[in-house]
């Protein structure tokens, strides 16, 4: 995702987790470091999750399991992705307590050792897949496009590989043009058969998450080696389906169903074409470092 850097819920997370490393410390005889405080994990990270965007699928989902698990001291901070990561990196590079709201395949879970907490509830539903979403008038006035967009199907390492160099200070164009030229057959294949076109105009409207940067920065590249001049506009969820669903934007990549996005799509029904599926098996959730001491969603009542 695009690296707008922390809002105040980062700072703010970071502080409160600075100060449940204080004098609550002496009193206990313990760390929080670690999740080896005798205290509850609530009270660690003071009943806090640390969010995304507010117009994000995966907010409204954690909003349902803080009501489905009866998590009545809990409250979801908003910000950025890139907040949420900041705020991560803190308190992992110290080895202090945090839940964020997590989703892979992300970045982190390749930087960080983290794990997913278990959702018998079933508030974050199951697996997951990311559909390409195109408008209506897609396939008609733009085929070769359409086309593309209908093979085009890769797994968690090739995303993987883009967001990692993105992460690690590549621009997303060249770190998009590194693994077209490392992945020549797989995109031979998603282009086979396909005319090239004279410079037609091609919008892609995409939300900041690493994901969806590494994805859309690599299809532009693909349309555009097959003649079409593609635009790119980065917006929050409920304007990227918006504009879609209106016209305005050809196509998303970022379209997570069945869970993630089911508010856009129902609200949207019959207003925009589901050109396919480009990664099967992707996952929302309850997201923490491995070294904390919580295995379920259940543990946060404590």
């Amino acid at each position: 995702m695009t690296k707008k850097l922390a809002g105040i819920s980062a700072v703010s997370l970071l502080a409160l987790g600075l100060a449940a490393c204080g004098s609550d410390d002496a009193d206990k005889g313990s760390s929080t470091s670690g999740g080896s405080s005798d205290k509850p994990v609530g009270e660690q990270v003071d009943y806090k999750i640390t969010g995304i965007d507010p117009g994000a699928g995966i907010m409204e989902a954690t909003n349902r399991a803080i009501d489905d698990y009866g998590l009545d001291k809990w409250t979801l901070t908003t910000g950025s992705g890139a907040a949420m990561t900041a705020a991560l990196k803190k308190a992992y590079d110290k080895e202090e307590p945090i839940i964020v709201t997590g989703w892979s395949p992300h970045w982190m879970f390749t930087k960080y050792d983290l794990k997913y907490l278990d959702d018998p509830e079933g508030s974050y539903g199951g697996a997951e897949e990311i559909h390409t979403i195109g408008s209506m008038k897609l396939k008609d006035e733009k085929p070769e496009a359409h086309e593309i967009l209908s093979n085009f199907k890769w797994d968690e390492e090739d995303m993987g590989t883009v967001m990692v160099d993105i992460i690690d200070g590549k621009d997303p164009e060249e770190a998009a043009q590194s693994w077209i030229d490392d992945n020549a057959d797989k995109v031979a294949e998603w282009t086979d058969g396909v005319e090239d076109v004279d410079g037609d105009e091609f919008k892609f409207v995409y939300v900041a998450w690493d994901s969806t940067v590494a994805s859309t920065n690599v299809m532009a590249k693909v349309l555009e080696s097959k003649g079409y001049n593609v635009k790119m506009s980065q917006v929050e969820a409920g304007p990227m389906w918006t504009a879609v669903a209106d016209g305005s934007a050809d196509a998303l990549l970022a379209g997570w169903l069945p869970v993630t996005h089911k508010t856009y799509a129902e609200k949207y029904d019959g207003k925009f074409e589901d050109v396919g599926v480009s990664m099967e098996g992707v996952k929302i959730g309850l997201t923490v470092p491995e070294y904390m001491d919580i295995d379920s969603i259940e543990d946060l009542k404590e």
